[in-house]
């Protein structure tokens, strides 16, 4: 057997190495670059509305890592969930509590450095959780789907059945938040005008 040949079977048998990145790792390293740029950029923004349009840049950019991933149906879950539901949702937020649209110096609460100390704690003991759970595994993009409908379903409705629901429980208590400050602050105005007119 001739040096290249053996070279090609050690290749094949030990299976992908780091030092040999492919057009789809490349563009997932450069896709989560941007998405941990508009992430940063929603957090620091003094502008609620640029800080809610940022955080669709931030989730679509997550859904694209997804379809990199070769999970179809996760990364169309993202984007009808997410980016149609959650981001509108904050959307209807802002405009029914009467958020400032401009900058807002208010926003910031003074505990900048304490928030990024949580934050890089929480980022570290992800990305170390993660590490440690698939350190050996690979996902081989040639083979059968693994975010396929059939298998996101069996897992999701197997497995993640109490998080899937009080996550919804959460959205709903969300909206009605939003109703009912909505609703008293209309009360409060018209109580305001009420008053402003009998003077």
């Amino acid at each position: 057997m001739s040096p290249a040949a053996t070279l090609a079977a050690a290749a094949t048998t030990t299976g992908p190495g780091f030092l040999s990145p492919t057009g789809v790792e490349i563009a997932f390293v450069l896709v989560g670059l941007a998405t941990l740029g508009a992430a940063l950029v929603t957090v620091t923004t003094k502008q609620l509305v640029h800080a809610a349009l940022w955080l669709v840049v931030a989730l679509g950019g997550i859904a694209v890592e997804y379809l990199l991933l070769t999970a179809e149906f996760i990364a169309w879950v993202q984007v009808l969930i997410y980016l149609g539901s959650v981001v509108v949702l904050l959307l209807f937020g802002l405009m029914l509590t009467k958020a400032p649209i401009g900058r807002s110096p208010d926003a910031d609460s003074g505990n900048r450095w304490i928030a990024l100390g949580v934050a890089v704690v929480a980022a570290v003991s992800l990305v170390w959780v993660v590490v440690d759970a698939f350190r050996t595994t690979w996902i081989d993009l040639d083979g059968p789907a693994q975010g396929s409908t059939k298998v996101s379903g069996e897992i999701l409705f197997q497995h993640w059945v109490l998080p899937f629901e009080a996550l919804s429980v959460l959205l709903l208590a969300a909206l009605i938040g939003a109703i009912v400050l909505s609703r008293r602050n209309a009360s409060t105005d018209a109580s305001d005008t009420s008053d402003k007119g009998q003077r």
